[in-house]
């Protein structure tokens, strides 16, 4: 068996184990969100995978920007820049991002919300210590896309940025 075709069978056991429990925790909810945005969380083994597995199931590289009036935003563009590259998101909750060049860009921990509406991660210098937490709205996350949104100015949702990837093979550079 290959490489990679255990680590798909040990993403997929443990997205079934984190799907069995999710649904055992949830319960009844009486939260409830309106946003206008669209999320969409989809595997393409099953319908009950967590959207944590779907994003921890391949590394991402970020293709495209788009602005809030869908237009193209170029990768070098000050408002995109910094969101830019490589980025391995673990299952045991860590991640790391590089920049395209293959230069570091960050560590540290990561979650996705279990009802698939939010990304956060927790960037921590090599001592461990927290430098930033970044909280994002997911547009959408499948197999094949996770796009996450940023605002400029978090006091206002009319201007914001989509920030997509698509799955790479691109191998994760020795940090």
């Amino acid at each position: 068996m290959t490489r990679k075709a255990l680590a798909q069978k040990v993403v997929h056991a443990v997205a079934a184990l984190t799907a069995v429990s999710l649904l055992a925790a949830c319960g009844s909810s009486n939260s409830s969100s309106s946003t206008a945005m669209s999320t969409h969380v989809s595997s393409p083994t099953s319908a009950a995978v967590a959207p944590s597995a779907v994003l921890a199931a391949t590394p991402w590289e970020t293709t495209a920007a788009k602005n809030a009036q869908s237009g193209s935003v170029h990768l070098t563009d000050d408002n995109v820049k910094n969101y830019v590259g490589f980025a391995y998101f673990k299952s045991n909750g860590t991640f790391t991002m590089f920049n395209l060049d293959n230069s570091p860009k960050m560590h540290g921990d990561w979650s996705v919300s279990p009802d698939g509406e939010t990304r956060t991660i927790v960037a921590k210098n090599d001592a461990g210590q927290e430098q930033f937490r970044r909280v994002v709205d997911i547009v959408t996350l499948t197999d094949q896309e996770f796009t996450y949104r940023v605002y400029p100015d978090p006091a206002d949702k009319t201007a914001y940025y989509d920030i997509i990837h698509t799955p790479t093979t691109h191998p994760e550079p020795a940090g």
